[in-house]
């Protein structure tokens, strides 16, 4: 029996319902060691392929420009890769010394255009507070509670709406995101100066090798090639980011009644992907065990799922199903899960008639 065999008390939606998260969680710690040999490995069959594929992109120019696009999706997927090393390097998880994930992390940034140092920190926040309503606001995605999006004036919801439409949250957004807001460490002023020199670093590093790349290729070859694979590479992983966190069963609490092992579990989702985008997105998919031991690098995942396989329910969404999260934008505190703009306006008659009578579990009424 394994451990959430021990500790589930139920099911709910069909996901087990655990109730020692805490227990989980020391169990997990058992795939945190680090095999050396295979982070190298791990490595060279991401880098080297994204250097053949962007030479190859390069070359084909001239055999006319959508083969070249064809290339790029492979191409974005091995910058995708990239990233996911960067993110296992962050977490100290991806080589057992501290120097050895920090430099191959900070090497690895300039091509992902993530300041390491900056985005490392930024993250810890982010697994810090995942799915506290009182601790919003930095390296997640921006959740409203539905009360909170109804006391808005009319032009703040239509930012909130503009901001969380698909052509912004997977488009616009992620462009801006790692081609301009990553280049200042904004939201950690008062973390020192690391941030902010490993920021600037990365941006001197950038922009060298973007000037040799065009000295050698000339500007039009270089941005032909360089800007379908980065807009690609940073739209997935937004979109990836908001799959692990943004499904309708998702966690949310206030700090009174938050636990950082539940909302973990609860509040990060098992996106189930089919085998081959399972490589290129280095298992993140399998986010619900990343949230609950951070330190288990990425090709350790599936073996802590093999062994655990009741954790392989809970917060499981396919490829499909992942596509319905984009319309839930709202929390919903009254019920307990995320909503769409239309769920929410459907749910109002009925929450203004319950909330004039008295809630018959605590004794007050229920608001959104």
């Amino acid at each position: 029996m394994d451990a959430i065999d021990q500790h589930a008390n139920g099911v709910r939606n069909g996901t087990p319902i655990v109730s020692d998260y805490r227990t989980l969680a020391h169990a997990l710690g058992r795939y945190r060691e680090p095999s050396s040999a295979r982070s190298v490995l791990e490595v060279a069959i991401t880098a080297v392929p994204f250097v053949l594929v962007w030479t190859l992109m390069w070359a084909s120019l001239d055999a006319g420009y959508w083969i070249g696009l064809l290339l790029a999706v492979p191409g974005a997927g091995f910058l995708v890769r990239l990233f996911m090393i960067q993110h296992d390097c962050g977490h100290g998880s991806f080589f057992r010394h501290r120097l050895a994930n920090d430099w191959v992390g900070r090497i690895i940034g300039v091509l992902t255009l993530t300041p390491y140092d900056f985005w490392r920190r930024a993250h810890a926040l982010h697994h810090a507070g995942s799915g506290n309503l009182d601790r919003r606001g930095i390296g997640d995605i921006d959740t409203l509670t539905v009360r909170e999006f109804l006391a808005l004036s009319t032009a703040r919801r239509l930012l909130y709406r503009l901001y969380r439409h698909p052509l912004v949250m997977f488009g616009l957004g992620p462009a801006y995101l790692f081609i301009l807001r990553h280049r200042l460490p904004t939201g950690l002023l008062r973390s020192g100066w690391q941030p902010w020199l490993g920021a600037m670093a990365t941006n001197v590093a950038i922009a060298a090798l973007v000037a040799t790349m065009i000295r050698l290729l000339g500007v039009g070859p270089f941005l032909l090639v360089q800007l379908p694979i980065t807009l690609l590479a940073a739209s997935i992983g937004v979109w990836l980011f908001y799959v692990q966190h943004q499904f309708e069963d998702t966690f949310w609490a206030h700090e009174e009644s938050w636990d950082f092992h539940q909302a973990g579990l609860q509040g990060s989702s098992h996106y189930d992907l089919p085998l081959i985008l399972r490589w290129f997105t280095a298992n993140i998919g399998i986010h619900h065990v990343h949230h609950l031991c951070s330190r288990i690098p990425y090709y350790r995942l599936p073996q802590a799922l093999r062994d655990h396989p009741r954790l392989a329910a809970v917060g499981r969404l396919t490829l499909v199903e992942s596509l319905r999260c984009v319309r839930k934008v709202l929390w919903d505190e009254r019920r307990h899960h995320l909503v769409s703009f239309r769920e929410m306006e459907t749910a109002l008659p009925s929450a203004a008639h319950e909330s004039a009578a008295p809630d018959s579990r605590n004794g007050v009424s229920p608001t959104l």
